[in-house]
């Protein structure tokens, strides 16, 4: 074998390592698919987008939310918009601005309730005031923006909107409550149980003295929530260290939990967690052999599970995995995008009456994630996928 050959050997093995995890722990071949080409459904490309959910009301319409109106992966300006379609997800709408407050709205789920509400989920932060005390070389215009943006209110009035929204509307999105606080956070949002209660998985935005994640339900349509309990973290982990939680209920009735890792055991891999209670107690979170965060969980019609997930490794992009037995194992990835050069990720996917699939997220369509002005090209946009399992 010549250097030229090992070398090639060398790095075709470390880029078949995450497969081969995965093989190691019982992966299964990824279903044979079909897919169309990827299409970008956001109308304002000189604003930043992210963190995207995509759901679909049991009328037909389509439903994102997302944190748009930005200029950065962090800034002052973030607000959740939501978009909608009427042809699924052929043709898309103007947002509509839902939340807009003096500091950044982030990500945003949503969900329709079995009472038939409409449920969307943020959290508000403040960190883009360690990048605006650091700020160096900016030009006057963009400097008077991020100024301009903590004018009016006070330091401790924007530390009372640091929480954990829900928004709720009751008429399929066209009006809508006012935010009110809900006890976690996580990006895509609680799930409906099939009993018609409402699980939301995560951790709460200000961490106790001991950090936890864990779940939390509502009994009444999303108004209230209680805790449910605490998934217990792995020894030697950090439960601190655990994130973007997302939930599903298998066909069997247990209840799953994907949780985002950075422990340094599996550091950036999908936890897996399950409860067979209705989410009254949680295993010890495991390793399922896939590389790649946060994973969002779809059961299919055909009672499969599904996983979608942002991979931040060259090719960048987003994959999917399958399960044929109710979690205990997935398949081998499904790659639903590998041209990422920038900022990416945080898919989620429905499924059509036909059977296809829709699987959103947000990109940036090139390097960077605080530009230094707003470009006039697409800065990160939100990309559909619509594809089908062929096995």
């Amino acid at each position: 074998m010549t250097s030229s050959t090992s070398a090639i050997s060398r790095r075709r093995a470390l880029a078949l390592a995450p497969a081969l995890l995965g093989m190691a722990r019982g992966a299964t071949a990824a279903p044979r698919v079909r897919m169309e080409p990827i299409a970008v459904i956001t109308k304002r490309p000189r604003y930043y987008h992210a963190w995207a959910t995509l759901a679909r009301r049991r009328d037909g319409m389509l439903m994102a939310a997302y944190s748009g109106g930005r200029e950065g992966h962090v800034c002052p300006f973030g607000r959740v918009e939501i978009i909608r379609s009427a042809d699924d997800g052929r043709t898309w709408g103007w947002p509509q601005v839902i939340m807009d407050t003096p500091i950044d709205d982030r990500d945003a789920g949503i969900i329709q309730t079995a009472a038939g509400s409409i449920l969307v989920t943020t959290f508000t932060s403040l960190g883009y005031q360690k990048i605006l005390e650091k700020a160096e070389g900016w030009d006057a215009e963009r400097m008077e923006r991020w100024l301009s943006a903590g004018r009016g209110t006070t330091q401790q009035e924007r530390e009372a909107l640091l929480d954990a929204w829900m928004l709720r509307s009751t008429d399929g999105g066209l009006t809508w409550s006012a935010p009110y606080r809900v006890p976690f956070r996580t990006p895509h949002g609680p799930v409906v149980l099939r009993d018609g209660r409402l699980i939301f998985a995560g951790k709460p935005l200000r961490q106790m003295a001991a950090p936890r994640v864990g779940v939390v339900e509502s009994a009444d349509d999303g108004l209230t929530w209680t805790t449910l309990g605490w998934i217990p973290p792995r020894p030697g982990d950090d439960a601190g260290k655990y994130h973007e939680l997302h939930a599903v209920e298998t066909a069997g009735g247990h209840i799953i939990v994907h949780l985002r890792n950075h422990n340094p055991v599996n550091e950036r891999e999908t936890l897996q967690s399950e409860s067979s209670d209705g989410g009254r107690t949680w295993s010890v979170p495991r390793p399922i052999g896939v590389w790649g965060l946060p994973s969002h969980l779809l059961r299919l019609a055909d009672d499969r599970l599904l996983m979608s997930y942002g991979y931040r490794r060259a090719p960048r992009g987003n994959q999917a995995r399958v399960s044929e037995n109710n979690g205990r194992t997935w398949s081998e990835p499904i790659v639903l995008s590998d041209d990422g050069v920038g900022d990416l990720g945080y898919p989620s996917t429905v499924q059509l009456p036909s059977g296809e699939l829709l699987t959103l997220w947000y990109e940036a369509r090139r390097s960077g994630t605080v530009p230094a002005k707003l470009p006039e090209s697409p800065n990160a946009v939100l990309r559909l996928r619509r594809w089908r399992l062929e096995s």
